[in-house]
């Protein structure tokens, strides 16, 4: 018995932070993925990478747990390994990618009991969606309920299992979820939606023209609640000899740290509040350009984003060093994710030399066309492990 899933990293083009309060922004699926497995454990305790699960340690796979594979229920402890190329800690996202792959790999290794009416319509019977009101991904609730529709999960009648289950939307909603509650309740879905979705997604606080809107997302935050409209932006126009040339510096920078410092910052100072909104209208500026295919105001767009992401402090030297030392080969540069460390990224088509100067600025460099697939399966075999009977 064995499943293993896997979703991409993601680098944000425009909106850090900003989008933490509703402003909008860009992420891109980058190439490099983070993959989870999963098996029936060897004894009693969940297992990863062979020793216990500390829930405490591994925040966003034991809430994972409680909303797919709960114990009350008689799900059995799962054994669980990672693999992956995505840098921790540097901003892109390798928590999000984490979060989706394994909640594709449990829905997998789970199944789904379905309905289906008089008409022969089939619906859910267990599962999160957007577009599912009787469930909450979000709250605290019964594990040995977590994820069953009380409507409709009486009158179940079947199972779909594998790939036929999985639900990139649940990927998304459920990894949102998770990164909240790992951020002190404090998340924006960005990052779960791109890496369950795969190439470039637009979050905005309305529903924007000139994309396909997704999905809508909400989040009850310490200062109010959150409303979020995600969008697929589709293949950039006449991007195909563009590449993002991802900087990392090594610095390992928490993303709830970096959060809670600019939302710590806005309280003290909330005129400081003019910084966010000013960051948004670069990103709109930069949305608009990426729409018509001008990529130097793309460019543009991402070295002005970084200019005032570092007056609101949370770049760091090893970042500005490296930002300076793409900028002449690219057409923007700018950090990538919370900062404070972490990773930067430039837009360029000279993908060789910008690598170059942000390795000889003592960085290591990741390279990355567009167009990256989301969340998907990788192996299954004999599944289900388990599956709600009751």
């Amino acid at each position: 018995m064995l499943v293993e899933a896997s979703a991409p990293g993601k680098c944000i083009l425009f909106g850090e932070h900003a989008v933490v309060f509703g402003q909008p922004a860009v992420a891109v699926a980058i190439e490099q993925r983070i993959s989870v497995s999963i098996r029936p454990s060897v004894d009693e305790h969940w297992r990863l990478e062979g020793h216990r699960l500390d829930a405490k340690k591994h925040p966003h796979l034991n809430t994972l747990r409680h909303r797919l594979w709960p114990t009350k229920a008689g799900a059995p402890p799962l054994s669980i390994h990672i693999h992956g190329d995505i840098p921790r800690a540097s901003g892109l996202g390798s928590s999000a990618a984490l979060s989706v792959a394994a909640c594709a790999a449990l829905r997998v290794a789970r199944g789904r009991w379905m309905t289906e009416s008089r008409d022969g319509e089939q619906s859910w019977a267990e599962g999160y969606a957007s577009t599912i009101d009787d469930t909450d991904a979000y709250s605290t609730f019964d594990e040995e309920q977590a994820g069953l529709r009380p409507s409709t999960y009486d009158n179940r009648t079947h199972q779909i299992h594998g790939a036929e289950a999985l639900d990139v939307d649940e990927c998304a909603v459920l990894g949102h979820a998770v990164e909240a509650a790992a951020q002190g309740g404090r998340a924006s879905p960005m990052d779960a939606s791109t890496c369950s979705h795969g190439g470039i997604v637009m979050l905005s606080d309305v529903v924007e023209h000139g994309a396909e809107h997704l999905y809508q997302r909400q989040l009850e935050m310490s200062d109010g609640r959150r409303t979020w409209q995600l969008h697929d932006l589709g293949m950039p126009v006449g991007g195909e000899d563009l590449f993002l040339v991802i900087g990392n510096t090594g610095v390992h920078a928490p993303t709830a740290a970096q959060v809670a410092k600019v939302a710590e910052a806005i309280q003290l100072e909330p005129e400081r509040m003019k910084e966010i909104e000013t960051i948004g209208t670069i990103a709109r500026r930069g949305i608009a350009a990426l729409k018509r295919g001008d990529y130097e105001a793309v460019g543009r767009a991402m070295t002005e984003n970084q200019i005032m992401l570092r007056g609101l402090g949370v770049s760091c030297p090893e970042l500005d060093a490296l930002v300076r030392a793409a900028a002449p080969s690219s057409l923007g540069a700018k950090l990538t994710g919370a900062g404070g460390g972490g990773c930067m990224v430039a837009l360029t088509r000279d993908p060789k030399t910008t690598s170059e100067a942000i390795e000889l600025a003592g960085g290591r460099a990741l390279v990355s066309q567009f167009g990256n697939d989301g969340v998907r399966v990788e192996t299954m075999v004999s599944i289900p492990i388990w599956s709600p009977d009751s």
